[in-house]
């Protein structure tokens, strides 16, 4: 089996908690309407350094979620990527994360799983 690259765990729990403290019912503002924030924030995580083989960009994913393989639309295989991982929290719970991934410093691809 394959060893995929991953999003540190560090990096993770930092993004987590950041949209934790942020939906705090002490930091929170008083809001007229629910339009003013509707509790849905994605927060940067980490960029890492991915290969592309085979049309694919093969990561493993934090939150349970496990390795997953995104295609990527260009015929280059080799270290020339960069995974970028948001996650996706809903008052300050984690729902989700959303995986982009650029060549040359340009977004290919953007794969969400779970709820972003």
């Amino acid at each position: 089996m394959t060893k995929h690259p991953s999003f540190s765990d560090q990096a993770v729990q930092q993004a987590i908690e950041a949209a934790s403290n942020h939906y705090n019912p002490q930091n929170l503002p008083q809001a007229n309407t629910i339009s003013e924030d509707d509790g849905h924030l994605a927060l940067l995580a980490e960029c890492i350094t991915v290969t592309i083989a085979n049309g694919k960009a093969c990561i493993n994913l934090p939150l349970g979620i496990g390795s997953k393989c995104i295609p990527v639309p260009i015929s280059f295989d080799g270290k020339v990527a960069q995974a970028c991982l948001t996650i996706c929290t809903h008052w300050g719970i984690p729902m989700g994360v959303k995986v982009s991934v650029s060549v040359a410093g340009i977004v290919v691809v953007s794969k969400s799983f779970g709820k972003c």
